[in-house]
């Protein structure tokens, strides 16, 4: 029986509880949340499964080497002294990431080269030829971490970035990363139990990861490829395997997704990006405005939305978040609203009091995923009808 390993997912800053979370109920052992990554111990399966079923992952790397390094030829030597022939062949290819927190070393873009140089050198002098540097379809993408003085080589399992699922045909502006907009959902505490909007909902990143979360489908399913299908040692047989498992795993849900958006060719946008995904029958999306629309029943609601801010759309922003407030309050009562926003003088007319407020990043941005609760009738007329019942 294979042993386990460690493996590091990377995330996005204020997801690492849910990506911890995601990880346990996966099956994954020795679940440690850090700053902006998790480590983990699992087997090869669970590699895979990793990638293919977590939503809140950016990548899952695997260690493979860790060494002290001083000098850049430390870095150089060490490099070169791994067995990398064991990992990929010289007709193949590769690429190199570096992540440096170091007062001696500074550039990571000279590490990367650095260490790109000492492995292709080692298969010139074994075998007279070096394999090719591939940017973005490389064989292996290897990834090396150095924390001041301490070195880890680690296999980047996942290639491109996992945010990138494979179902965005169509692009709107200032489209809400995937990764984030799952982790949103997710910190909300929406499981697809109640009905959910998005008001805002332009390109449908929101609506469609919310989708596969109440089905439980693998947000990486439609994905062309994973890093690690291009391993001397990837096992087709068992990825399958484990893909299978997963699909079997899918549920019903028996609630409303629905978005709205202002802009009809946003509306299509969104509508393209959905039936990319085969989710057109749990997701509907309207060419309506927020401002003058209602809550349409008395069930339960969730509303999640990633406003329009000035860095990248010019709006008027605190009149759009005044009216953000007002409408809330006026015409969706029965609601818990979730907004991120990074406009956080804007936020201050939105007139309510948020419950909660977590940090978060969009982009380079520094956010705030607000929470708003939308009571049925005022909070002071629920207080005095407790009052009277008590006399």
């Amino acid at each position: 029986m294979e042993k386990n390993f460690k493996m590091v997912a990377k995330t996005l800053f204020g997801l690492e509880p849910i990506l911890a979370t995601e990880l346990r109920k996966l099956g994954a052992s020795k679940v440690e949340p850090g700053t902006r990554n998790v480590s983990f111990e699992g087997d090869t399966g669970f590699m895979y499964k990793a990638n293919l079923c977590c939503r809140t992952a950016i990548k899952i790397l695997k260690p493979i080497t860790t060494f002290n390094v001083f000098t850049e030829e430390d870095i150089y030597k060490k490099v070169y002294a791994f067995p990398w022939e064991n990992f990929m062949n010289v007709d193949g290819s590769l690429a190199v990431d570096a992540t440096v927190f170091s007062d001696k070393f500074t550039h990571s873009k000279y590490i990367a080269l650095k260490t790109k140089d000492a492995i292709v050198d080692r298969f010139r002098d074994k075998e007279g030829r070096r394999p090719d540097v591939d940017l973005d379809h490389p064989t292996l993408r290897i990834n090396i971490h150095i924390d001041r003085n301490i070195c880890t080589l680690s296999l980047d399992s996942s290639g491109q970035s996992l945010h990138k699922r494979g179902y965005k045909v169509a692009s709107t502006m200032a489209p809400i990363n995937e990764v984030l907009a799952a982790g949103i959902i997710m910190l909300a505490g929406w499981n697809g139990q109640s009905d959910l909007l998005d008001p805002m909902c332009g390109s449908g990143t929101i609506l469609t990861e919310a989708a596969m979360i109440a089905c439980n489908i693998p947000p990486n399913l439609n994905r062309d490829e994973f890093a690690f299908e291009n391993w001397l040692d990837f096992d087709v047989d068992l990825y399958e395997l484990i893909e299978n498992a997963a699909l079997k795993k899918i549920r019903d849900f028996h609630y409303t997704i629905q978005g709205f958006d202002i802009e009809a060719d946003v509306v299509k946008k969104a509508n393209e990006n959905i039936e990319s995904a085969n989710l057109k029958e749990f997701i509907s999306v309207k060419n309506q405005d927020f401002f003058t629309s209602k809550k349409e029943t008395e069930r339960s609601l969730f509303v999640v939305f990633n406003p329009p801010y000035d860095e990248r759309i010019q709006v008027d922003a605190e009149k759009l978040y005044a009216s953000i407030g007002s409408t809330l309050k006026h015409k969706y009562p029965g609601t818990q609203a979730w907004m991120i926003t990074s406009n956080m003088e804007a936020l201050k007319h939105v007139g309510l009091r948020p419950s909660r407020r977590i940090k978060l990043y969009n982009g380079k941005l520094e956010s705030k995923l607000v929470r708003y609760d939308m009571y049925e009738g005022s909070k002071k007329t629920k207080k005095n009808l407790l009052f009277f019942y008590f006399l």
